[in-house]
């Protein structure tokens, strides 16, 4: 749909909401991979050019979700926490703007948010992606953890109803169940995911002819749309479902031709089968107008990690530059201020939710 969307506007929000937590900002990571891979950050927009915004940033002096009361409390995330969300949003190339109260800003956001590299990154930066050529102390290359085709996942997407991958849904009478079983073949062999069908109110006409969707381990939880990321079938409890509720978004209609239509959206619900990505360590790459790399490490554990990568990968992961893969780098880290080479191996230890930044120059 962003690919749809892309040409028409010059911004358009990717996620959901993005408040003040770890698990939010975790979140973000793979959207941001996604919107890179699909040639989508800085891609033609209305008069120029279109970006996707990964929502503005919770620092400084908050609210809460929901609330409303004004700011009245301090952003939960860590200054740690909130350095990797900055470094991500500017690897990414999203829309820079501040959440928070701007009357009570802290010298330290205020810092944080309009340091001088990273909105040269955010501004001026191309090629910008996720850089999978990295190891960290508890595991092996990520590289090859992907490619070893095990590691998937099936994730409940929306869809326009015209695509083909969202007619696979079926009712099961018997059990009085809204299945999904696929498409083709391949996606048919294996046992349907399967919703619990609420019984009608015929008192709210407006949703005539429309169903609540249960989750299959309660009677209270519906399959909500008003969710704009895609959530693993592990996240189905957490993000997809909520409180049932006589409301749009958690209306479906099931058609002749297997699509099941949000009434909130007019889109069409599906799964898909997509690579596990390993969230542990993260990692960032981007080239800069003068001719530096800029090279993001980020550690998604809960522990202490040592990310480390090499020259020759950095020339691999930029094959627009014509890099030489005996490439020797030399810079300097963001965040510590340490100098970094000269030498073919990139390796910082990085504390958990943090992330760092190198500036190389490379030759």
């Amino acid at each position: 749909m962003a690919k749809e969307v892309s040409s028409l506007v010059n911004m358009y929000r990717i996620t959901g909401d993005d408040w003040d937590t770890w698990p939010d900002v975790a979140s973000h990571f793979d959207i941001a991979r996604d919107m890179a891979a699909a040639n989508l950050i800085g891609s033609k927009g209305l008069q120029g050019k279109s970006w996707p915004d990964l929502d503005m940033l919770p620092f400084g002096w908050l609210t809460d979700p929901g609330s409303n009361e004004g700011p009245h409390r301090h952003s939960n995330l860590t200054q740690t926490e909130q350095k990797t969300q900055m470094t991500l949003w500017s690897m990414a190339k999203s829309p820079i703007m501040y959440g928070g109260d701007m009357r009570r800003i802290s010298t330290h956001t205020l810092a944080l948010i309009t340091n001088p590299t990273l909105l040269e990154i955010n501004s001026f930066s191309t090629y910008n992606k996720e850089f999978p050529y990295i190891t960290d102390s508890q595991s092996s290359r990520r590289e090859s953890e992907q490619c070893t085709g095990t590691l998937r996942a099936h994730v409940l997407a929306l869809r326009n109803c015209k695509d083909r991958k969202s007619q696979g849904w079926s009712r099961k009478h018997l059990e009085d169940q809204i299945c999904w079983k696929g498409n083709t073949t391949k996606q048919q062999q294996k046992a349907p995911f399967c919703f619990n069908r609420h019984q009608k109110m015929w008192s709210e006409s407006q949703f005539d002819g429309k169903l609540h969707l249960l989750e299959m381990k309660t009677t209270e939880s519906c399959l909500t749309a008003a969710h704009n990321r895609k959530l693993s079938s592990a996240e189905v409890g957490k993000g997809s479902f909520s409180e049932c509720r006589w409301e749009a978004c958690q209306m479906w209609e099931l058609k002749r031709n297997g699509t099941l239509v949000s009434n909130y959206s007019g889109l069409c619900a599906s799964f898909d089968s997509v690579k596990a990505t390993p969230v542990g360590s993260r990692s960032w790459i981007a080239s800069g107008r003068q001719g530096e790399i800029y090279v993001a490490f980020f550690n998604l554990k809960e522990a202490l990690s040592e990310i480390s990568t090499t020259t020759s990968d950095i020339a691999k992961a930029l094959p627009e530059r014509n890099l030489s893969h005996t490439l020797i780098c030399s810079g300097r880290e963001l965040w510590t201020g340490k100098n970094i080479g000269p030498g073919k191996v990139l390796s910082m230890a990085i504390r958990a939710h943090g992330s760092a930044l190198f500036i190389l120059n490379c030759k």
